[in-house]
């Protein structure tokens, strides 16, 4: 069994000359332990994954039993004409749920990963009714759903608004080759974001997938 995925630059694989900022695709097959084929790249929409024939590409390897996840948004938002959240994206996305299962395999929904936006100590969501309308897709068709935007929020929460600066692309001056006068972006990740975004979705699919299931449950009794 396969994952595919397909995304925007939140899901994409490094490039040579950006590293260390990477989708936390790049690490899926690390995490799981499944091979991955990641079609995910930057800027992409549900349109423009279309249109520049990756979709089609990303159908040709796809198997029964293997399972495509699907992580769009960040840039379908800033189309509303074409690509409103209950218009053209989620029409999309239930093309690409369909195609998947005319395949036999199984299709995953993910909402956006939250941006590292902070308030007086709180994540403001950025997404609009994207999430909300992947959210609904997912209910109405019957399709698992990872809801990273929720993740995500909790993590950088948790992690404070200083902490979390080591999951996203903060780069001091001279850090990295990339960007040698420094960088703040608080969308894209840096390795170590990516790798708990991916080890996330990673449990997420194995809890899909009901695997475990048949292990012993374990436990000794409560002491009193």
């Amino acid at each position: 069994m396969t994952y595919h995925l397909a995304g925007d630059s939140t899901v994409a694989p490094m490039k040579p000359h950006e590293t260390p900022l990477t989708g936390w695709g790049q690490f899926l097959e690390e995490a799981s332990g499944r091979p991955t084929r990641n079609h995910a790249f930057g800027g992409a929409t549900t349109e423009s994954f279309i249109a520049t024939g990756s979709w089609d590409r990303l159908l040709t390897d796809v198997r029964p039993g293997d399972t495509v996840v699907i992580q769009f948004g960040h840039n379908d938002q800033k189309n509303p004409d074409l690509l409103a959240s209950r218009g053209g994206y989620q029409e999309r996305l239930r093309r690409f749920v369909s195609d998947v299962r005319e395949r036999g395999a199984s299709a995953v929904l993910c909402t956006s990963c939250a941006r590292r936006w902070f308030d007086d100590g709180r994540v403001v969501p950025t997404h609009g009714d994207y999430p909300n309308a992947v959210r609904d897709l997912a209910h109405e068709l019957d399709v698992p759903l990872i809801d990273l935007s929720v993740f995500t929020t909790w993590l950088y929460e948790d992690l404070g608004e200083e902490g979390s600066t080591r999951l996203l692309s903060h780069y001091a001056p001279g850090e990295t080759t990339a960007w040698p006068d420094g960088l703040v972006d608080d969308t894209h990740f840096r390795v170590e974001g990516a790798r708990k975004i991916a080890a996330f979705v990673a449990a997420s699919l194995r809890a899909i997938e009901r695997l475990d299931g048949d292990l012993p449950a374990r436990g000794g009794a409560l002491v009193h």
